[in-house]
């Protein structure tokens, strides 16, 4: 599913428009990732947590020629799965 089809979903469910639907889901991604950036957490209970974590410098190897580069310390975002999401997601027969 991508955004346009997920604003359709929500616009059904809701009753709203999907100009109002996009907006809203819009500002909250914008809002996510402007809370993030500056360092903090976001805790939507039973769906999960999104965090900007530190990435230490670490050496690595270029794949083509084996020579050793040094990778660079860097933060990056994550996103730890809430327990009533990964249960839903786990109930389902496969």
């Amino acid at each position: 599913m991508n955004k346009g089809e997920l604003v359709t979903t929500v616009a059904k469910k809701t009753g709203l428009t999907k100009k109002e639907v996009d907006l809203v889901l819009t500002t909250i991604l914008e809002t996510i990732v402007e809370v993030v950036s500056s360092g903090e957490k976001i805790t939507l209970v039973g769906f999960g947590s999104f965090e900007a974590r530190e990435r230490k410098e670490k050496e690595g190897r270029n794949p083509k020629t084996g020579e050793k580069i040094d990778i660079p310390a860097s933060r990056i975002p994550t996103f730890s799965v809430g327990k009533f999401f990964k249960e839903k997601v786990n109930s389902i027969n496969l």
